[in-house]
């Protein structure tokens, strides 16, 4: 069984797997994202694929899930990891933070959730949309590591891949919404489908617009703690959320991960009591 890496931004060349190999695939979905590099971290082989590409060339809503997720599933992956960039929308859910979320709301509109598009339909449940053990696991190694790390999370996913506008950002604090990106939602419905156990990895790099002007105050009663009234008060000298600073938060962020995934997934295949691969079963019409 084998473990796969979806790497996001800032960690499109992961430089962790013993003896890679490039693998280059299609699926009857089409391309994936790039070439499957595959190698192993310890005696477990992995699978990695850069999720925008290795030199970030596609944007989150031209990324062609469907592709990614089948090959991955074609190569034997069952357990998938998936770093992502994520703003906050949380005071006290600070940049160079991790967090293991828990939930996710979508908000995108364009793309293709589903491998059942024929004569057969699917209502997978995404009740509980991550995998629990993989997240026990995460947060365990984090811990360990000394990570500043959140165990649950409410993950808001928008169409990208422009950022959201202050107002945008200020509701979706209304709706108990802890971070924001553009990428987990298909990529996460199709893992379920897949019988896959998946779990992101946000990797926090910015407050996205949300600190500045009056929006600060927009959900100071939703989920907020003494940090958000004090960090409402600061909000007239934090800018707004733009592509360099998440760069170079990123090259941070992206050693933490990498230190956490290299203590995290020896320990992946031991026994697990999840329900992921079960969806699938009860799903189809």
């Amino acid at each position: 069984m084998k473990i796969g890496i979806i790497g996001g931004t800032g960690l499109e060349k992961i430089g962790v797997l013993q003896n890679p190999k490039e693998i280059k695939v299609t699926t009857p979905h089409g391309d994936p994202s790039d070439t499957l590099t595959v190698g192993k971290i310890g005696n477990i082989e992995v699978v990695l694929l850069p999720r925008h590409g290795r030199h970030h060339h596609v944007n989150p809503s031209n990324v062609n899930y469907k592709a990614n997720i089948w090959a991955l599933k074609e190569q034997g992956v069952h357990n998938v990891f998936a770093p992502t960039a994520c703003g906050s929308l949380k005071e006290n859910i600070r940049p160079g933070d991790l967090v293991f979320p828990d939930q996710f709301i979508d908000r995108t509109a364009h793309r293709k959730q589903t491998f059942y598009e024929g004569e057969q339909v699917c209502h997978i449940s995404v009740a509980e949309p991550f995998c629990a053990h993989l997240r026990s696991l995460l947060s365990q190694k984090a811990a360990e590591l000394n990570l500043t790390h959140h165990e649950t999370g409410t993950l808001i996913t928008i169409e990208g891949p422009r950022f959201s506008t202050k107002a945008e950002s200020g509701l979706f604090r209304t709706w108990g919404c802890d971070v924001i990106n553009m990428t987990t939602v298909p990529e996460c419905v199709l893992a379920r489908e897949a019988g896959m156990c998946y779990q992101p990895i946000a990797m926090v790099t910015d407050y996205d617009c949300w600190k500045s002007q009056n929006y600060a105050s927009l959900g100071q009663d939703i989920g907020r703690n003494s940090d958000d009234a004090q960090g409402s008060q600061r909000s007239l000298t934090e800018h707004n959320v733009n592509l360099v600073d998440i760069i170079k938060l990123m090259e941070k962020n992206a050693d933490k991960v990498i230190q956490l995934l290299l203590k995290t997934i020896p320990n992946v295949l031991e026994q697990k009591g999840c329900q992921c691969s079960e969806a699938i079963k009860s799903a189809l019409v």
